[in-house]
């Protein structure tokens, strides 16, 4: 699991370290780097291990093949992600279509978000996260320990 926030530099070539933690969870991949693509919801690039790429894959599968459905999906997600190697220090090169995407210029915020991670420009991920603690507040979100919402009568 990807967990915690860290804020990184970003060079002037896109180079960005990824944090050790999250390159230890990626350790045990086929593909020494990571997954990148940009969200749908946000200003932030979602990434993960060629394992994510895969979940995401048989997720895809669950349509039929020739559905609008399936052809949407694939366009959306397997056409714009990116696979970014790991340098021996543990960096990637972030595409600038993935920066612009991300808002991201000197600085990136690598944000655990359980099974992927999220780089987000570090002002826009603090303003969102204030938002959605408030939010969370406010509607007295919780989980019931064991029950994902949704299976076997849990709730949020």
């Amino acid at each position: 699991m990807f967990l915690s926030t860290t804020t990184n530099k970003v060079d002037r070539k896109g180079r960005v370290s990824v944090p050790a933690a999250f390159r230890t969870v990626l350790a045990r991949q086929s593909f020494q780097g990571i997954v990148a693509l940009p969200s749908f919801k946000h200003p932030a690039v979602q990434c993960g291990g060629i394992d994510w790429m895969e979940k995401l894959g048989a997720g895809v599968d669950a349509y039929d093949m020739f559905s609008d459905e399936h052809d949407t999906l694939t366009a959306a997600l397997f056409a714009n992600a990116q696979q970014l190697a790991f340098d021996g220090e543990g960096r990637v090169i972030l595409p600038e279509p993935l920066i612009d995407h991300a808002g991201l210029s000197d600085k990136a915020a690598f944000v655990g978000r359980g099974p992927l991670f999220e780089i987000w420009n570090p002002e826009a991920f603090a303003d969102y996260q204030s938002e959605a603690v408030r939010q969370a507040a406010e509607k007295g979100l919780t989980l019931r320990p064991g029950s994902p919402p949704g299976i076997d009568g849990g709730q949020a």
